[in-house]
């Protein structure tokens, strides 16, 4: 089957960030392995979905595709608003650069004027909490103001869509909470979709508006769930817990059904 593509830089549609039609993808030619297999999903203007699964089910694949890094064996990815921007689990920053710097790297592709580019720069770090840190190495900050750091040089490409890809996993317990209400806080006043993947169903169930279950592999969209608990949520909340219980006891039978362990 052909293949289709489709990436736009026309930010007029602003009915989807994202639609995924019956994407599928194999590694290793036509008789290769089975990774994804017809995957269908849009993300909203503005949504926050969560991608949940057992690890190898193809999260990060699918991820990889929809920010272009990699292309479906078959189906359509359209991002309606422009490329989206993308961060991984490691920070990536160079360490060669302070904190500021390496965010006006950012800035200097997408075509920011160099005159402007340190404010813009401090005026993100700011909004990730890390005022002062312009000028900070990357060897002077802790795990999570270098996932901050990486988190203000995604949003300084100016996406309408920002993927995750376990942002926060190597992460110690309260920071990683802590860094939970702050992507919260920046999702809400910047009104950007976000696409999260994850193998933490609480953590899923506390930032998402909808989570997505794939099956073990191939993925599939297993279950989908709206998540109507209102803001702010603890990881810590009976109903957060409530519904995190549900959804792990689908993942588990997912794991079941495909013999994964």
């Amino acid at each position: 089957m052909a293949t289709a593509l489709a990436k736009s830089d026309d930010r007029t549609d602003v009915t989807h960030a994202a639609r995924i039609g019956h994407v599928s993808k194999s590694f290793g030619g036509p008789a290769g392995q089975l990774v994804l297999d017809d995957i269908t999903l849009d993300v909203a203007p503005g949504e926050f979905v969560t991608l949940l699964g057992a690890s190898g089910c193809g999260k990060s694949t699918l991820l990889n595709l929809v920010a272009g890094l990699d292309a479906p064996s078959s189906g359509t990815i359209a991002t309606p608003g422009g490329r989206p921007a993308l961060m991984f689990q490691e920070h990536a920053l160079f360490p060669w650069l302070t904190a500021g710097k390496n965010i006006e790297l950012a800035l200097r592709l997408r075509g920011v004027p160099k005159a402007d580019r340190r404010d813009e720069a401090q005026r993100l770090l700011a909004l990730v909490r890390l005022d002062g840190a312009y000028a900070k190495r990357v060897h002077e900050l802790s795990g999570g103001m270098r996932q901050r750091v990486a988190l203000a040089r995604a949003l300084a490409q100016d996406s309408q869509l920002l993927l995750m890809d376990e942002p926060f996993a190597a992460l110690d317990a309260i920071t990683r909470d802590v860094l939970h209400d702050e992507l919260t806080r920046i999702w809400r006043e910047t009104s950007v979709s976000v696409l999260f993947v994850t193998h933490n169903v609480r953590e899923a169930v506390r930032l998402a508006e909808r989570v997505v279950l794939l099956s073990s592999r191939p993925g599939r969209v297993a279950r989908e769930w709206t998540v109507d608990i209102p803001h702010p949520r603890r990881i810590e909340d009976s109903a957060v817990a409530e519904l995190s219980v549900e959804i792990t006891e689908q993942l588990r039978g997912e794991i079941r059904r495909h013999g994964q362990h």
